[in-house]
């Protein structure tokens, strides 16, 4: 009998490519992943890896698998969601992924209307960057999660995952001493995310368009902290209008022509799930004033 936790290892590993970048998404060791992997090919009796220096490519076997894995677990998904229709409401653990700025601005908001009107519900949070949430979702780590793009960093489809309409989008902002445009401040010191993420690569191309690239100086995961270093002369700084909501201290804030939109994000067949659509209409309910839904 094949284990379905091994399954997903497989399905993992043939849309990351190497056992250690699948160790790293999952937060488990890379000689764990392989000791599974083992495993599972003992499990189907046919070879499903063939290793390449670094990277470890699936075998014709070892594809198949996958595409039967992914036909699997969104079938399974959607006999959860029936089943959970089938009950008097929405209960137990729903466990939500989300990024920073979204966990202080929407998300407390949102559970509030959620456990007022589903109090057998049982929300629970736990903040990462968009770049994880995928990997996490598709091992059952996450049920829903809040992801966000740029327009210069356009989301990538994920396999095994669907995702809404945006939600809501931001109008971003260059924070910096004065008023200007991204190329006025070319020599400037940046104050960014950490590299790997979404927001890092944001700016990075922000910069790029405008025909330079940047002096990154600070690297902060936290909007606010941003502000507050470019209140005190060290930087300037790109911020989305949830990462303003808080105030921008002395920082002078420029409207751009740029936008970050958010989504919900969860494993295909789920999205009939009840708790999943409930959390899905509370986080409309709960947004707050300057966002475009």
């Amino acid at each position: 009998m094949l284990d379905l936790r091994r399954l997903r290892l497989l399905r993992e590993l043939s849309h990351r490519g190497t056992i250690a970048a699948v160790a790293e998404a999952l937060s488990f060791s890379p000689s764990a992943v392989s000791q599974q992997l083992s495993v599972l090919e003992r499990e189907a009796g046919v070879a499903l890896l063939e290793r390449t220096g670094r990277r470890v490519a699936l075998t014709p076997a070892g594809l198949k698998l996958v595409r039967h894995t992914e036909a699997v677990l969104e079938r399974l998904e959607q006999a959860t969601a029936e089943l959970a229709g089938a009950r008097r409401g929405p209960a137990g653990p729903l466990r939500i992924g989300t990024f920073p700025s979204a966990a202080r601005a929407i998300v407390p908001g949102a559970l509030a209307v959620l456990t007022g009107r589903h109090p057998a519900l049982e929300p629970m949070v736990t903040e990462v960057d968009p770049a994880r949430v995928a990997a996490q979702l598709r091992v059952g780590e996450l049920d829903v999660a809040l992801v966000h793009e740029y327009d210069l960093v356009p989301a990538e489809p994920e396999p095994g995952l669907t995702v809404t309409e945006a939600i809501f989008t931001e109008p971003m902002y260059l924070a910096a001493p004065t008023a200007g445009t991204v190329a006025d401040f070319r020599h400037a010191p940046w104050i960014v995310s950490p590299q790997g993420t979404l927001c890092h690569t944001m700016v990075v191309r922000a910069c790029q368009a405008a025909g330079f690239a940047p002096q990154i100086r600070h690297q902060v995961d936290d909007f606010g902290t941003a502000l507050a270093l470019v209140g005190v002369g060290q930087g300037v700084a790109l911020v989305p209008r949830l990462g303003t909501l808080q105030g921008s201290g002395s920082a002078t804030l420029t409207r751009l022509p740029m936008y970050r939109r958010t989504r919900v994000a969860f494993r295909a067949g789920a999205g009939a799930h009840p708790a999943v659509a409930a959390f899905t209409a509370a986080l409309r309910e709960a947004l707050p004033p300057g966002l475009i839904s």
